[in-house]
């Protein structure tokens, strides 16, 4: 099978990561049929959303063409059978399974047989999804980072039932979306990033709850090391650029003493029973007036640009260089 890409996808899910990855693919010439059974996000949100992405994008250069001629591609609505027309679906709607099971019933009625469906679930295994399709060969899951329209970051998962030469084509059009994608061979929980994210949230967790750091300690420590360096060469290749050896030597102590704790951390987990959404409401693991959570988003957001341009400039000096061997 191969996949004929006729420039116009469906994304199902318009919260803040379906609007994202809709700005996304605009801004690298496709066309997008936006489905949203939530009124408001049709009518307002979202458009409003994707909107203010493409005006930024516009005034900080990433792309000449205006909002308005980029907006006329994508199309709002709530009917499913739109989405026909539509080479590949992005279901993008919150992690539970029940509502992911909903809306993929949907998606597939509506769609023929060879058409690719994903999913932008972060930890959900691709595998267990696919028993929800009558054809589950054409699932495949899409992990996305947002914002979508700055990351050059994508996952493409094979489950257990998608075919590997699909996975690759996947991985050749999202190049052209402009992403550095990295396709996900075998199916496992969290895939790549968010495992190696995730053992880093339950440390942090850990050094807080344990007395040996504070909140913004860890933040610090994290900003101000890995932040540094994770964006130009990531891990492996950082452990060359420094030492291996010494990694080697220290992961004999210390491997023994990183927690392994496989509960929710207890501070983490009260402030979501108390219903805390960091910036969305102002409580998190700090507190946030009104105008402080703005400013925190904006400033985000024109760090993302920032980042952006800076580890661009990078890429084609790294990838003219010649690399001997990779050790499997």
């Amino acid at each position: 099978m191969k996949l004929i890409n006729n420039e116009t996808l469906g994304i199902v899910g318009l919260g803040l990561m379906g609007s994202s990855i809709a700005a996304a693919l605009l801004l690298n010439g496709q066309k997008v049929v936006a489905v949203s059974p939530i009124v408001s996000e049709i009518d307002k949100s979202a458009p409003n959303r994707i909107r203010h992405s493409l005006e930024e994008c516009y005034a900080q250069g990433l792309t000449v063409e205006k909002p308005d001629e980029l907006l006329a591609n994508i199309t709002f609505t709530s009917d499913y059978s739109l989405l026909k027309k539509c080479w590949l679906v992005m279901e993008c709607v919150f992690e539970n399974l029940a509502i992911k099971q909903d809306v993929f019933k949907k998606i597939e009625s509506c769609v023929s047989d060879e058409v690719i469906i994903t999913s932008n679930t972060s930890a959900m295994p691709i595998s267990m999804l696919q028993n929800h399709f009558k054809v589950p060969e054409r699932f495949f899951g899409m992990h996305w980072a947002e914002p979508s329209y700055t990351s050059p970051f994508l996952e493409i998962v094979c489950g257990e039932k998608s075919p590997i030469e699909i996975g690759e084509q996947l991985h050749t059009i999202a190049k052209e979306w402009g992403k550095e994608p990295t396709l996900v061979r075998k199916d496992i929980r969290g895939f790549i990033t968010n495992r190696i994210m995730y053992a880093m949230y339950r440390e942090a967790f850990h050094l807080v709850e344990n007395g040996y750091a504070t909140v913004e300690d860890v933040d610090r420590a994290c900003k101000n090391d890995g932040g540094h360096w994770m964006a130009f060469c990531g891990l492996f290749r950082y452990m060359d650029l420094t030492g291996l050896q010494a990694y080697h030597a220290v992961m004999k102590d210390l491997f023994p003493e990183l927690s392994n704790q496989k509960t929710v951390p207890k501070l983490i987990d009260d402030i979501a029973k108390a219903d805390g959404n960091g910036v969305f409401n102002g409580k998190g693991f700090y507190d946030y007036t009104p105008e402080e959570a703005k400013k925190w988003e904006e400033t985000f957001e024109k760090f993302s640009f920032d980042i952006h341009r800076l580890t661009s400039s990078y890429n084609e000096t790294i990838a003219n260089i010649s690399s001997t061997k990779i050790t499997e």
